[in-house]
């Protein structure tokens, strides 16, 4: 694999390029260096460099679909536009055959919802083993680290027990949903009523014991800082080190929606520069994700030249990020996915959700 070329316009990057290029892990300096440069051209080029040193010219895709069977929710937190309290304008509590109806035709199905005041964690247990009953070979990746905890709660037993019941009935992984920004600071300020790191690493850490593999998740673009937006990913970093098991890591910008907060973003500008410092700096993840549906089709087929390898999935109807405003498309077929995917020059592979291909690439 030939080495590119730069002319580099920050004189912070060279010694990047030079920690790169010998696999050398980069510092917290390192990676506030990155997503504050201006030099994003030479930013990307590193990130798609290392993009393609691990997967070639391959991109990722999942035809999948998201389930949110109830957004009625005991918490109130400040940046949320999804959740409800019951019955309040707005609050839906899907039945069995609502929920299993997006496991038609799908490889994967996203499960998350809101912690219900009336529901107990058998309720939650059975959606999975429905899932499977109905689905044998689809993947299920269900309930978010905050939704896990919540049930330990419930059920007064150790988050490494309700894994193990989860796992019996037919988990296959956890999305990375929940971490926000592991900023005490920022989960003061914004959704003070959610755990923090230290509850979302025991969940997180517990299923990696347990051999359940897990996503990893960071909300951006509001009241955080570079400093912070960076230690989230070192955290993030040191968890894999310990405990392997993270799939992906996601960048999710921030959709203010109604809440009144304010959108400390560039744009275009700041996802990728986002995406690419995660690629660099977060050395032990296989693969960080574009998430089209809050970057849009078209900057997330960018992305894949900035660090990413996967674009999520064609997801069907989408709604936590749409009730915040979000004005991406709801769905994307499978055609459309590959579509985006060779616009930015790469390979499409569609995926399980262990990241097996599925297809054959002649056939991409």
């Amino acid at each position: 694999m030939s080495e590119p070329s730069f002319e580099f316009r920050d004189p912070a990057l060279p010694a990047i390029w030079d920690k790169v290029r010998s696999r050398q892990r980069l510092s917290l300096e390192d990676g506030l260096a990155l997503i504050q440069t201006r030099d994003v051209t030479s930013l990307g080029r590193m990130a798609n460099h290392e993009t393609i040193r691990r997967h070639g010219d391959k991109a990722y895709f999942v035809t999948n679909r998201q389930c949110n069977p109830t957004n009625v929710c005991v918490l109130s937190c400040k940046f949320c536009e999804f959740a409800r309290r019951k019955g309040e304008d707005g609050a839906w509590e899907m039945d069995r055959e609502e929920i299993l109806a997006h496991g038609e035709g799908v490889r994967e199905v996203h499960i998350v919802g809101g912690l219900h005041p009336d529901w107990r964690f058998d309720r939650y247990l059975q959606i999975v083993s429905d899932f499977r009953q109905r689905y044998p070979t689809i993947g299920i990746k269900a309930w978010t680290a905050v939704e896990i905890e919540w049930f330990a709660r419930l059920e007064r037993r150790p988050i490494k027990d309700i894994l193990k019941d989860l796992r019996a009935a037919g988990l296959d992984a956890l999305p990375g949903g929940g971490a926000e920004v592991f900023s005490e600071r920022v989960r003061k300020e914004l959704f003070f009523p959610k755990i923090g790191w230290d509850k979302w690493r025991e969940v997180h850490l517990a299923a990696h014991e347990l051999g359940i593999r897990t996503n990893a998740t960071l909300l951006y673009g509001h009241i955080e800082t570079y400093a912070e937006r960076v230690d989230h990913m070192l955290k993030l970093r040191q968890l894999e080190d310990e405990a392997p098991g993270f799939m992906a890591f996601i960048p999710l910008a921030f959709a203010p929606g109604e809440t009144g907060i304010p959108v400390h973003r560039q744009g275009a500008v700041e996802d990728v520069r986002t995406i690419a410092t995660a690629r660099l700096l977060m050395d032990n993840f296989d693969h960080i994700k574009a998430y089209w549906v809050l970057l849009s089709p078209d900057l997330a087929s960018l992305a894949l030249n900035f660090g990413a390898s996967d674009l999520d999935g064609t997801i069907g109807r989408e709604k936590i990020m749409h009730m915040a405003g979000n004005q991406s498309p709801e769905g994307l077929a499978k055609e459309s996915m590959r579509r985006l995917i060779r616009e930015a020059g790469k390979t499409p592979v569609e995926r399980d959700i262990f990241y097996n291909p599925v297809e054959d690439l002649v056939t991409a």
